[in-house]
């Protein structure tokens, strides 16, 4: 299967109130048309509310495969958090970059994807957080991504420039060494979710 950007997706942090407490967050993020400039701290018109967990020139772009989007819409509407036929518009789960054809099994840290105007190189999993159950609209959400190790993945810029949606891209192999599914597992091992 050829390896696609489907979605360019955006957000500035806004309030949101969860456990009866308001927090900053921009993980609903919109898809956006057009081409959208990519640089050293992120994508041009996103921002992230809390700059420890994520963003900066090692985070400074997420990316998540829609193959799993499926599975989120059935266990969203399981949970009665969205109608059995709502369908969850890309950026739903916080990425920034909304991808075809690439899955975490295959993605390992120092990977590069090789689009035609920049590249971005893997730099870790995304690990789920309390506000991830509350985007998603169900308690459960952070320990079903644990469990399944569908996390996405963090992205540092290699090479500004730009990113349209519907463009291919290209996995130019890092080292190799360590997987974004072995680390994800480990560190959720440890954890509390």
């Amino acid at each position: 299967m050829p390896r696609r950007l489907v979605s360019v997706n955006v957000a500035r942090a806004r309030a949101w109130q969860i456990d009866g407490r308001e927090v900053l967050s921009a993980i609903g993020k919109r898809s956006i048309a057009g081409p959208v400039q990519v640089r050293p701290l992120g994508l041009e018109g996103d921002e992230q509310a809390d700059l420890s967990v994520h963003g900066g020139l090692t985070k400074a772009v997420y990316a998540y495969p829609l193959e799993h989007y499926p599975f989120w819409q059935t266990v969203r509407a399981q949970a009665r958090a969205a109608a059995w036929d709502d369908p969850l518009p890309p950026g739903a789960l916080g990425e920034n970059l909304s991808l075809e054809g690439l899955v975490e099994r295959d993605v390992f840290i120092g990977d590069v994807l090789r689009f035609a105007d920049c590249e971005l190189a893997v730099s870790e999993p995304r690990f789920p957080c309390f506000k991830f159950n509350a985007a998603m609209g169900f308690s459960q959400a952070a320990r079903l991504m644990a469990q399944n190790a569908w996390c996405g993945f963090y992205l540092a810029v290699r090479s500004p420039g730009t990113l349209h949606a519907g463009e291919h891209f290209e996995l130019v192999p890092g080292p190799r060494e360590i997987g974004i599914t072995e680390i994800f597992r480990s560190r959720m091992s440890r954890a509390k979710v």
